[in-house]
């Protein structure tokens, strides 16, 4: 390639543009809009047209931030790059990145440089997937005799200064994925999540976009790193001029050493452009996690989990019960949660033992899965493969296998600790329990629970996060790889690992612990930034929510989980036929929609009034479209704003219906919706809207749109 001229990638109406500054250090020109076919003239032109001035009072020669911010050149915000040698070589702390080599395979560019004074070498991978997303990553080798202690390896991506308004989310256990905006103005705007795992009040994405930017407009990039543990995102204002958005993995003092020739590769940082808000950045996100999940299906089985049933009080007599009447209803996989091993009969006893409990399973767990499979189900099982109770027989037989910082252990948790992954025993006892109830049941569904924050942990002497991360990602592969079929749920008490790292070995994740369906609105809603809607497990619990104790209707509940993946988590055997048969209905409807939601794109359309909340699934054709109109709180008016149903082909005809089960709080509604019926184009659709019934708090309708030349 010629090295003079700036390379040009471009996929999906995305391009990436870099080229070099005077001293040849890459600079990334251009992330955004497609620029369309460009000559090397133009990208010439588009180099020098990009370069600063020098100010007064500042630096003699131009100054531009190179692909990876380095402080020996001039940068004054966030090194991309620190670390440091034993005995103070403080050469080793920023190293100096001049020389760098850049090769391009297809779609990626791989930048080298090699610092042979500080012994560094880095590395930073980019590329643009076919959906147009941007991965980055960073590399770090040591090349020179002595350890290098690194303490921070961050990937970060420049955005236009027009983009002034950030938006990050936040949360806590069964309230995950709240959002917050702010200007973003000079300085660094910074989320650490220092868990052990993602955590419940982690930002799936940092977005950066144009004032006002919603679902449906407004420019906007956005950023992830995907990690499972210890990480950061931040947006950066320098006075320069920069405006970076960056990402990586938190490395606590000690936790990475590289021995000569030993290199670090830094999670991905996934970047994501919109020119039309948070919609399309988001289905560049969707297509690649389709692309990646191992099990993904396009149709995802309707889910009965026991846990909200029966808790702790299991018998075959009872789950049997409770199996036939969801097999009955229609449900395809029966999951036993919480309470089946050794010694387990609360919260606060036996993780780690996993072994099934004769005292309640006198023959076994067989019995049960022989009874599920018969009913025609699939049988799945609850875990917390990675946690130990204190009061547990791995604990008593073996206390030093408890992961901790200090000589005490730390505080209890739920009355439980960590277990140490990265030792071998443990981790070889525990990958054997698990493949022997793998080898012995036919069981088709691990949820793979993590309840417990990870915030005072060392092995051997060292930070353990980095370490017990890997461990677990090395176990979920072997177990998949001993059982090709398996599917495996990213549950950690509820949303606290929702990310793309865990979803490269996983099948979906456990949004919240709530399944109260107003709370499920809203952070169903931002969970699908990142994650695509046949990967989020949204279930109908009983009519009191037991984390809320609000009381919905079976239709407000159903409604809610009918776009994603659909199961139930309620005592279905204390039910009359009546309520039975709308149960059944709605997992019929949920199973019309399915073919959509693992195919389709889901979209937000944007609603005047805060108290609407829509969310649909289109076709990829676009010959059909469902949507779901929920409100959550009282509407502003008695005849809220229009409607607007987006994803649409603008010039085809589309007949738009009220789609609802018969039966109590199905379509026996007295205010029936006056547009179904309605024959109108895509365009009209989104552009004019049909006007909505007058709505309660907290009610849901269905709609469907199908192109009459369908």
């Amino acid at each position: 390639m010629n090295e003079s001229v700036p390379t040009h990638l471009s996929r999906s109406g995305v391009s990436l543009v870099v080229g070099r500054d005077a001293s040849g250090v890459p600079v990334v020109l251009h992330w955004g809009a497609g620029l369309g076919d460009v000559d090397d003239a133009t990208l010439l032109a588009l180099e020098v047209a990009r370069r600063p001035g020098v100010s007064r009072s500042s630096y003699d020669l131009p100054r531009r931030t190179g692909l990876v911010p380095d402080g020996t050149r001039g940068f004054s915000g966030t090194p991309g790059l620190a670390g440091h040698r034993v005995g103070g070589d403080a050469r080793a702390a920023a190293p100096s990145l001049v020389d760098w080599t850049v090769e391009r395979d297809g779609d990626t560019l791989t930048c080298t440089s090699v610092d042979d004074e500080a012994g560094w070498q880095v590395d930073v991978e980019l590329a643009l997937d076919e959906g147009g997303l941007l991965h980055a990553r960073t590399s770090v080798t040591n090349t020179v005799a002595g350890d290098l202690h690194l303490s921070s390896v961050l990937t970060s991506l420049p955005v236009a200064a027009h983009a002034t308004e950030l938006l990050d989310l936040t949360g806590r256990w069964c309230k995950e994925r709240t959002p917050q905006r702010h200007p973003w103005v000079q300085g660094t705007h910074r989320r650490d999540a220092r868990h052990g795992r993602t955590g419940h009040d982690a930002t799936l994405l940092l977005v950066a976009g144009t004032p006002g930017f919603s679902f449906g407009a407004g420019e906007a990039w956005a950023v992830h790193t995907a990690w499972s543990g210890n990480h950061t995102h931040y947006a950066e204002r320098t006075p320069e001029g920069d405006c970076l958005l960056g990402g990586g993995e938190l490395l606590a003092p000690g936790e990475v050493v590289l021995a000569t020739g030993e290199t670090y590769r830094s999670p991905e940082l996934l970047g994501s452009w919109s020119p039309a808000g948070l919609d399309p950045l988001s289905h560049r996100f969707h297509a690649h996690l389709r692309a990646i999940t191992p099990r993904a299906r396009t149709e995802r089985p309707v889910i009965a989990n026991t846990w909200e049933a029966v808790y702790f009080d299991q018998s075959l007599e009872r789950l049997a019960e409770l199996a036939d009447v969801a097999a009955s209803v229609g449900v395809e996989r029966f999951v036993l949660d919480d309470g089946w091993f050794l010694g387990r009969r609360d919260d606060t006893t036996a993780l780690g033992d996993w072994t099934v409990d004769p005292d309640v399973w006198p023959q076994g767990l067989g019995p049960l899965v022989e009874h599920v499979t018969g009913r025609g189900m699939q049988f799945g099982l609850w875990v917390e493969p990675e946690m130990v109770s204190p009061d547990s027989e791995t604990a008593r037989r073996h206390p030093e296998r408890v992961l901790r910082g200090r000589a005490a252990v730390p505080p209890a948790w739920r009355r439980q600790q960590v277990l140490d992954l990265q030792d071998e025993a443990a981790y070889a006892d525990l990958r054997d329990a698990l493949l022997a109830l793998l080898d012995e049941l036919d069981i088709a569904y691990l949820k793979w629970d993590h309840n417990r924050d990870l915030t005072d942990v060392t092995h051997d002497g060292r930070p353990a996060v980095h370490g017990q991360t890997l461990a677990t990602y090395t176990l979920l592969d072997e177990l998949r790889a001993a059982h090709p079929s398996l599917e495996i749920e990213s549950c950690s008490s509820g949303g606290a690992r929702v990310d793309a790292g865990v979803l490269a070995r996983t099948d979906r994740v456990w949004a919240s612990d709530t399944n109260d369906p107003l709370e499920r609105q809203h952070l169903q809603r931002w969970t699908s930034l990142l994650v695509p809607p046949e990967l989020i497990g949204a279930h109908v619990g009983p009519p009191t929510s037991h984390t809320t104790e609000r009381t919905h209707t079976l239709r407000y509940r159903a409604a809610t989980a009918l776009l994603h993946h659909f199961g139930i988590e309620w005592d279905m055997t204390g039910l009359d036929e009546t309520a039975l048969g709308e149960l059944a209905s709605w997992i019929e409807l949920h199973k019309r929609v399915r073919p959509l939601i693992g195919t389709g794109t889901l979209v937000h359309p944007d609603h005047a009034d805060p108290a609407v909340l829509v969310t649909g699934v289109v076709a990829a054709d676009r010959t059909e479209g469902w949507y779901v109109v929920a409100t959550v709180a009282s509407t502003d008016t008695q005849h809220p704003a229009a409607l607007r149903l987006t994803g649409l082909d603008p010039d085809r005809l589309y007949r738009l219906t009220e789609e609802l089960p018969p039966g109590p709080g199905g379509a026996d509604l007295t205010d029936s919706w006056s547009a179904s019926g309605s024959t109108l184009t895509g365009r009209l659709l989104a552009v004019a809207g049909v006007a909505l019934p007058v709505l309660h708090p907290e009610e849901a309708r269905v709609l469907r749109v199908r192109a009459v030349d369908a």
